[in-house]
This record gives C-alpha cells, structure tokens and sequence, in this order.
C-alpha cells in the first residue's frame, strides 16, 4: 500500500504503510517539513502498517527534532502492535 501525507491545520496526516517502501521518502518528506517549521506533528491514526524501517524513520525524525531543539509529536489512536512497536525503540540522543 502507498503513504500519503496531508497537511491540516498543522498536523500532517500519514495514511497507508510506513514501510521498507516508504519509509525513507516519509522521513526526507518529514524532515523538510520540520527543519521548514521548526516542529511537527504527525497524525498516525490512518497507518495500516509500520515494520522496522517505519519505526526507525520516526526514532530518527525524534532524535534529530530533540537535538536541534525541535518540536515533534505522534499523535493519533493506533492499532496495539503499532502502539508497541513505536514505543520500544531505543531513544538514544
């Protein structure tokens, strides 16, 4: 499945699989809009999918928001093994 990333009100709205396929145009994708912005908000409500190149993409858009001072946020009601995935990442800064 694709990823689509639309922009509402501030919040940008992921849909589809942040995969081995996306994953790292959704974080060059991301990282633009935050260093543009100075923070982001990620709305993960409609993501079917997240394997291990999706969770590392987000670990690194959060680590590099941290030491540059930047504002990031993963909002959004999730499936439980996306919730447990995105929550047992290292943060190492």
């Amino acid at each position: 499945m694709s990823l689509t990333i639309k922009e509402n009100n501030g919040v940008f709205m992921v849909d589809g699989s942040i995969n081995g396929s996306t994953a790292e145009q959704f974080k060059m994708h991301c990282q633009s809009i935050l260093n543009a912005n100075g923070e982001l908000t990620i709305h993960i409500e409609n993501v079917t999918e997240i394997d291990t190149s999706g969770v590392n993409a987000i670990q690194a858009l959060y680590i590099n928001a941290r030491k540059q001072n930047r504002g990031f946020m993963v909002i959004g009601n999730i499936s439980k093994n996306i919730y447990d995935k995105l929550t047992n990442f290292k943060t190492a800064a």
